[in-house]
């Protein structure tokens, strides 16, 4: 296979797998807060951490990937 191919396989796995946890983060804190509209402050910091790990694991995929095109 080639390297490049190889590379872009890898790059779109890196940024779907933060692309998901980001929708389903998302559709969890919408329907917890449809129930429970009282706990947003604890909702929403809950999800901030999540999306902030997330969204630091695809950039350091990134940074790897881009290393490796180099």
């Amino acid at each position: 296979m080639d390297r490049n191919l190889a590379l872009t396989m890898i790059f779109t796995v890196c940024i779907l797998g933060p692309c998901a946890v980001f929708a389903a983060s998302a559709f969890a804190s919408i329907n917890s807060l449809g129930r429970n509209p009282s706990a947003a402050s604890k909702i929403f910091t809950a999800m901030i951490v999540a999306l902030s790990f997330a969204e630091a694991a695809a950039f350091i995929a990134m940074v790897i990937v881009f290393q490796l095109f180099s």
